[in-house]
């Protein structure tokens, strides 16, 4: 039988030695200034048995991990309409590049890069205004992770409203084709803090869980998506999750994951578990370099890729 806790300790203590940690997201100064040594896991089981390590219940910014969660409340508000405005192609170019945005008429390639999450906040904005559509957004993650603590960094969100430039050339450019329909600075703002929600590993895995068990919040009972929806939401961040190292984690990994610049993964292990990484060294795709590892050492001594055989 798999000591998971002791899986789980041992690759937090690998992780706090291993000498090549990446690179701290340096454009967003809050996030440059995160001590690098960092690393935090959090595993739940689909039973609800916690096994957390290293720095697993400190907060982080979870950054691009959020378009998981507006992706989900986008869904439930428009339902497949959304596809109409998004495409669900993996783009193989960087997370906020703007070229294929005008060879493709403003539609974003899919919703987990930043033109795509943008036009997800923009319809979250049909139904509130800037401040309710952040707040949803809170009381969303909170209710998944039954944990009220959970909070929005406004240093964060400022400093990605003052540095945010890229953000803000896609958000007008897809005004321009029509594909944005309120004021790009009201999206943008609910956009950032979204990016800006802080939570630590145990919190966002327990937030995924729903993605794990068939769309059911395991802890409520509660239906937050159809099973269908959950398996398309899974599909997507296994083929997108990544941005241009999708492929490369998928191939390394063989889980649906979301990352995030501020070193944080969500990962899925349908049926199994829900879990989480977090270590703000990254790669040079954006990706948390220490994050990937560990979670390619877990499912190598779990068998949790989606790609081994069962039965």
């Amino acid at each position: 039988m798999t000591d998971l806790s002791a899986i789980v300790s041992e690759i937090a203590a690998e992780m706090a030695a291993a000498p090549d940690r990446g690179t701290p997201a340096s454009y967003i100064p809050p996030l440059a200034s995160v001590d690098p040594a960092r690393f935090g896991i959090a595993v739940i089981e689909a039973d609800g048995t916690a096994h957390v390590a290293g720095d697993g219940d400190m907060p982080f910014s979870i950054q691009s991990i959020s378009k998981v969660f507006s992706l989900t409340l986008a869904l439930g508000a428009v339902g497949d309409q959304l596809w109409t405005r998004v495409g669900r192609e993996p783009s193989g170019s960087a997370f906020n590049s703007i070229v294929q945005l005008e060879t493709e008429h403003g539609i974003p390639r899919n919703p987990f890069i930043n033109a795509g999450a943008i036009v997800t906040s923009d319809i979250l904005l049909g139904r509130n205004a800037p401040r309710e559509a952040i707040g949803e957004m809170l009381r969303f993650v909170r209710a998944l992770a039954g944990d009220e603590a959970i909070f929005i960094d406004e240093t964060v969100a400022r400093a990605e409203q003052d540095t945010g430039y890229r953000n803000m050339a896609l958000a007008n450019y897809m005004r321009a084709f029509g594909n944005l329909h309120h004021p790009a600075e009201h999206v943008l703002g609910v956009y950032f803090h979204h990016c800006a929600l802080a939570m630590s590993c145990r919190q966002l895995a327990l937030a995924g869980r729903y993605l794990m068990a068939g769309g059911i919040n395991p802890e409520t009972g509660r239906s937050i998506v159809s099973a269908q929806r959950a398996r398309r939401i899974n599909a997507l961040m296994l083929t997108c999750g990544h941005y241009d190292g999708s492929g490369e984690f998928a191939f390394r990994v063989g889980l649906p994951g979301k990352s995030g610049v501020g070193g944080g993964i969500l990962a899925v292990a349908p049926g199994i578990a829900s879990i989480a990484v977090w270590s703000p060294g990254l790669n040079e795709r954006g990706n948390s370099q220490l994050g990937t590892l560990a979670l390619e050492r877990l499912v190598a001594r779990t068998g949790w890729s989606i790609f081994e055989p069962r039965g």
